[in-house]
Formats: C-alpha cells, sequence, structure tokens
C-alpha cells in the first residue's frame, strides 16, 4: 500500500512548495490538496463531517496553482486533486489546466474528481445541484475527448463545442489517472462508469473494508478487473492495526489528512506518519 497526504494550503499554513518537497523528502507517494472556490455566507447545505463547518473551508487555495508549485520543486511525489469540483469549473478551461500540470510535473498528476455537496456554492457557478451528476459525467467525458483527439469536438446536453485545437495535452497516456470521490455506493458506482479508480472515506463512520468487497463484485460484474480500479483511503487512520486492515484488504492508497498549520508542526507530523507508514507497510 502506498502512502499520500493531504492539506489544504492557506495564507497561515505551510506553503505549497515547502509543504511538497517535505513530504516528497520523507518518502510519500503522494499528496493531495482539496478545493473550495468560496463559501457562500448563507448557508442551507450541511456539511458531511457535522456541526459548524471549519474555517479552511473557505480559505483554500485554488488546488491547480498549489500543485504548479509543488511541481516546480519536486521530481518523484504525485500531485493530486482531493477533489475538485468538476461541477464549478469550465471543461474546457479545466483540461488544459490539467494537461499543462502533467507536462510540468513529468506525468504525475492524479485528477480526484467530485460533484461536491455544497448546493449555494455550485448555484453561484451556475449549476443545478439536482443535475449535478450528470453534468459531472459530461465534463469529464468531454475532457476525455479533448485530451485525446487532435481537433476535438463535443455535442452533449450540458457540454457542446464545434471542432477546436487545444494544446497541450497530457503526457500520461490515455490520460492522467481520473480516481472518484465520494461514498459508497453512488460514487462507486460512478467510478466503475467512467473513472480510474475510487476515492471513498475510510472515517466519518464508513467501514471502508466491508464495503471493498461489493465494490470488487460491481466492477467484475460491468466487466472491470477490480485490480485496475485501485482504490485511494482518504482520511486514513493513524493507527497500526487500522491501517494494516486497509492494507490487507486491497487499498492501494492511504492517505493522511493534515490540519493547515505552520511548517514547525506539519513537518513534525509528517515525521510521524512517515515512520507509521514504514511500520506498517
Amino acid at each position: 500500500m502506498d502512502y499520500g497526504v493531504s492539506m489544504a494550503i492557506t495564507d497561515y499554513s505551510m506553503g505549497p512548495a515547502e509543504f511538497a518537497l517535505a513530504s516528497e523528502i520523507r518518502g510519500f507517494e503522494s499528496l493531495f490538496v482539496p478545493e473550495h472556490s468560496h463559501i457562500p455566507s448563507s448557508r442551507a447545505s450541511e456539511w458531511g463531517g457535522g456541526g459548524t463547518l471549519p474555517k479552511v473551508y473557505y480559505d483554500m487555495m485554488d488546488p491547480f496553482v498549489v500543485l504548479s508549485a509543488a511541481a516546480a520543486v519536486t521530481s518523484r511525489i504525485k500531485l493530486g486533486t482531493g477533489v475538485c469540483l468538476v461541477v464549478q469549473r469550465d471543461p474546457i478551461q479545466l483540461a488544459k489546466e490539467v494537461a499543462s500540470l502533467d507536462q510540468i510535473s513529468g506525468g504525475r498528476v492524479l485528477l480526484g474528481i467530485g460533484a461536491g455537496w455544497n448546493a449555494e456554492e455550485m448555484a453561484d457557478h451556475g449549476t443545478e445541484f439536482k443535475t449535478r451528476f450528470k453534468l459531472m459525467s459530461e465534463r469529464v467525458d468531454a475532457m476525455k475527448v479533448i485530451w485525446r483527439e487532435s481537433e476535438p469536438t463535443y455535442d452533449g446536453a450540458f457540454v457542446s463545442f464545434p471542432p477546436m485545437r487545444t494544446w497541450p495535452k497530457p503526457v500520461q497516456t490515455p490520460r492522467p489517472p481520473i480516481l472518484m470521490g465520494g461514498a459508497f455506493p453512488h460514487a462507486a458506482k460512478r467510478a466503475i462508469a467512467y473513472a480510474d479508480g475510487w476515492i471513498p472515506l475510510a472515517g466519518r463512520g464508513h467501514d471502508l473494508v466491508k464495503e471493498l468487497p461489493e465494490f470488487r463484485r460491481m466492477a467484475r460484474e460491468a466487466g472491470h478487473d477490480p485490480d485496475g480500479l485501485p482504490v485511494t483511503a482518504f482520511l486514513a487512520p493513524k493507527d497500526e492495526i487500522a491501517l494494516a486492515e486497509l492494507r490487507d484488504s486491497g487499498v492501494a492508497r492511504a492517505v493522511f489528512m493534515l490540519a493547515p498549520e505552520a511548517s514547525e508542526t506539519v513537518v513534525s507530523k509528517l515525521d510521524r506518519l512517515a515512520e507509521l507508514a514504514t511500520r506498517v507497510g
């Protein structure tokens, strides 16, 4: 099992370049950064974590700016969005951002995606909450066409453009891995339908170890090799026994979540997590 780290980069946290380099030096396979463009001051949507929405949700920097800074100072660590809110982004521009980051990083992008939970945030981007999953599916499909074809065109219910020319194309073929974020069973079904892997939570009441056999059964019934749909567990437990259970259940990657804090604090936590990962293996 590989190990990754995730932290929202803010103007009061450890900076993106320093965080990425510190993570790479300590042997982490990947780093992920989350996305929220903003949080509307008046909000009815409930946060899945329960209670008051943490301040970091409206403080976090843009993920592609952060990952570009990370790419510039590293050479090995994979660079992921955890997750990119596709329903709030123009697919033509997003396809270019992802391809550009894949180019400057030498093919290290992991595109974690999701439709999000905050209806008010989506509405400010012109996105209807009730059709967000259909919109996400179509935007992802359109991006695949853009990355694959020299003169892409698309005609869908939500995305439509005539033949065009757009470069760069991604380094990775056929594309950077698309990892579907979200809970079982619905996000798992979407991962099987049009992604290259699944990002569930291994916390907040989710028993991922029990869900994995059903996920693999669903993948086989859909004609997929389950080994070709790796599972990345976010909110990975910071406990040897629980981590070993994830490892033994076939999870491909466990991602530790860190709070956005100052460099000295983050580095100390990275040291402890790297030691934990080494012990579990």
